[in-house]
């Protein structure tokens, strides 16, 4: 015990763990926006049957749950590396690249807890299309006016949960991450990363104090989100 409150100081006051927390909250803020947006809008299309690709799409949302994380990684740095897919069409449009930067941290974030956000308003908006939106066709509703106004107020709460899932594995992600972001000290290491770090080198005090202060974190978002889906 003494040698973690020894530790507090030194942790805190520690320019790489400030940069870790400072970036840990951007890509916070950052994914929730979406995961907000794509929570909706792919909920309510695996929600839609019948459509060609349904079970496609339904599949690469539900990948990051089933498939290891590293190797996730690794198939996302095959496709948006500089010399992947994704990657080369956007080094000559943009002149950028995904990885080793914050676009990389959000993306490894994005696709951890993206299935987390878009089950629970799938199975949300799967319960209330066939009563709510037979009833709005009924009055000459068009289909994104259902979305909007019908569908989307009525799965707000779970869409909250999923929220508070998603950023909560998004947080404490660290496989996808290390592909995409490269665990640069000072630019990519977030504050899951630091944990690895300090338990890598054997610094368990270090490791305790950034986990707490993860903790209390995640905490802080999940009262927030609920309180959101209270209202």
């Amino acid at each position: 015990m003494q040698d973690l409150f020894a530790a507090v100081l030194p942790t805190l006051t520690d320019p790489a763990v400030r940069h870790a927390v400072w970036l840990t909250a951007e890509v916070a803020g950052l994914t929730l926006l979406l995961h907000a947006a794509a929570g909706v809008l792919l909920g309510y299309a695996l929600s839609c049957k019948g459509w060609p690709g349904r079970n496609w799409l339904d599949v690469a949302v539900t990948l990051p749950l089933v498939f290891p994380p590293v190797a996730l990684g690794f198939v996302l740095l095959l496709l948006f590396g500089r010399e992947g897919v994704f990657g080369r069409w956007l080094l000559a449009c943009c002149g950028q690249t995904l990885v080793f930067s914050l676009s990389g941290v959000v993306l490894a974030a994005f696709v951890a807890g993206l299935p987390l956000v878009v089950k629970p308003v799938q199975a949300a908006m799967e319960s209330l299309s066939a009563r709510l939106g037979e009833v709005a066709r009924t009055l000459g509703k068009r289909e994104w006016e259902i979305a909007c106004f019908v569908l989307l107020p009525n799965v707000k709460r779970a869409l909250v949960t999923g929220l508070v899932l998603g950023l909560g594995r998004s947080l404490g992600e660290v496989g996808i991450t290390l592909m995409l972001g490269g665990n640069i000290i000072g630019r990519t290491n977030t504050v899951s990363l630091e944990i690895y770090n300090a338990v890598f080198a054997g610094e368990y005090p270090r490791a305790m104090v950034l986990t707490l202060l993860l903790g209390a974190l995640s905490v802080l978002v999940f009262v927030g989100l609920r309180r959101m889906g209270a209202q």
